[in-house]
């Protein structure tokens, strides 16, 4: 008997190898290789597809067809809706809500009378019910199942057609004709491919849920993020009751979209209105603060940027970020040490209120002011709104999205702000435009 031929495949980045290595060369993590039976290639193609003119592909007037899941904030995420047939990855770390998001669309959706799939390879059918009583959710139209092997679930899909599949999660399934255990690479792989297959013949709405690693990334091969229509990630940093989620890949709309939801004893409740929801605990007069309008995907939210400058010390100082890039934020304070306020003995701490994660450079100034404003121990005026992003001479830059930022800022009672001077000309009711062109103006003017 001829003997089966193995190969070692890493489980973070599923790099093969012929042999065991202690450290990948890939992605250089330790101990990840696991050994797995190589699978024969095919020396002959026998597939029948063939090429076709753009101009003979019929084109459908109709669009995607998509449905509406009951819950605004999810689909704005979604691009307008869920669309049939389509596959989406929602990844988040373990507590966020992934699971409660799902089993409320569930139930909006079987709500309406429209059959919908639930299946776990995390929960018994009971722990389901139990969180589905807490969450108000009761519909003949929902189905549970709990099983580890999705051969069940896409048997029980076909036979239901229901009109959106979750399977919770893609780690904790799988498929029989795949080696490895669940959550290896090959599982994780796999299991999403013939999900991914289904979704398409069938037309059928599927939503995978995915655990998140140690470096915030979707467990599994990255190649997992590739070939799914649109990627999710729900986020919350565990000091706030505050989730968001957002959409860094969506092939039906545009990637970059935000949905607001807070964590509540009932479930997570939308906030339509991110703005106030992060400005409520605000504090006014105080120094260290500034307000920003950041823009994301098409939607404009109002944050607040907190800054604490402590004494000068013999230590190393401190350089801590919370919510914002801390590689910016570094470079804000060399700009800001050559325009004149040292802080090389100082320490600096940064924070966005809230829980939000800025990552725009939009940022960047009311950063700047906040740090200043502490710095000196001068409270920014309250109705002031500064944007702009510090390039590394010192100069201010103008930000996309303008006009839907200041309209923003007006609609909650802000009468100034500050951004580049080729925006100076925008004329928005109730909100004064001053223009700058250098860091120093702005600190001049405020701090």
């Amino acid at each position: 008997m001829a003997r089966q031929k193995t190969k070692y495949v890493c489980q973070e980045c599923g790099y093969q190898q012929v042999k065991w290595l202690g450290k990948c060369p890939e992605c250089s993590q330790w101990n990840t290789f696991e050994e797995q039976l190589a699978t024969p290639t095919r020396s002959k193609s026998t597939s029948q597809a063939k090429a076709v003119s753009l101009t003979d592909v019929p084109l459908n007037t109709g669009g995607e067809i998509r449905t509406r899941t009951g819950i605004p904030e999810l689909d704005a995420t979604l691009g307008g809706g869920m669309v049939s047939g389509s596959l989406t990855l929602i990844g988040g770390d373990p507590g966020v809500g992934k699971s409660t998001l799902l089993l409320m669309v569930a139930g909006r959706l079987a709500d309406r009378d429209l059959p919908v799939l639930y299946a776990s390879g995390e929960e018994s059918v009971e722990q389901i019910r139990m969180r589905a009583k807490r969450l108000g959710v009761h519909s003949d139209t929902l189905f549970l199942l709990s099983t580890g092997h999705l051969e069940d679930v896409l048997t029980a899909a076909a036979k239901l057609k229901p009109l959106l599949v979750i399977i919770d999660s893609v780690q904790t399934m799988s498929a029989e004709d795949l080696p490895g255990l669940p959550g290896s690479v090959s599982q994780v792989r796999g299991v999403a491919h013939k999900a991914m297959v289904f979704a398409k013949q069938h037309n059928t709405a599927t939503m995978l849920v995915g655990h998140i690693t140690k470096s915030g990334d979707i467990a599994g091969p990255k190649v997992l993020e590739h070939f799914v229509d649109t990627v999710l990630y729900f986020e919350g940093d565990g000091r706030s009751s505050l989730r968001a989620l957002r959409a860094v890949k969506n092939r039906f709309g545009a990637a970059g979209e935000l949905g607001l939801f807070e964590m509540t004893s009932t479930g997570l409740t939308e906030v339509p209105d991110a703005s106030s929801r992060l400005l409520a605990e605000r504090n006014i007069g105080v120094p260290g603060t500034a307000i920003v309008a950041t823009l994301e995907g098409s939607r404009p939210m109002l944050a607040e940027i907190q800054a604490l400058v402590g004494p000068p010390g013999p230590a190393t100082p401190a350089r801590t970020c919370v919510g914002v890039d801390r590689s910016r934020v570094l470079m804000i304070l060399a700009v800001l040490q050559k325009t004149g306020v040292p802080l090389h003995d100082r320490s600096v701490f940064v924070n966005v209120a809230g829980g939000l994660s800025i990552s725009e450079p939009a940022a960047d100034l009311a950063i700047a002011v906040a740090i200043c404003s502490s710095f000196n121990e001068q409270a920014v005026p309250s109705d002031y709104v500064v944007l702009g992003e510090i390039g590394l001479v010192g100069e201010v830059r103008s930000v996309p999205g303008p006009i839907l930022r200041l309209k923003e800022c007006a609609r909650h009672g802000f009468r100034n702000a500050i951004l580049h001077e080729s925006l100076a000309d925008l004329d928005i009711a109730g909100l004064r435009i001053q223009g700058v062109a250098k860091v120093a103006e702005v600190l001049n003017r405020l701090c």
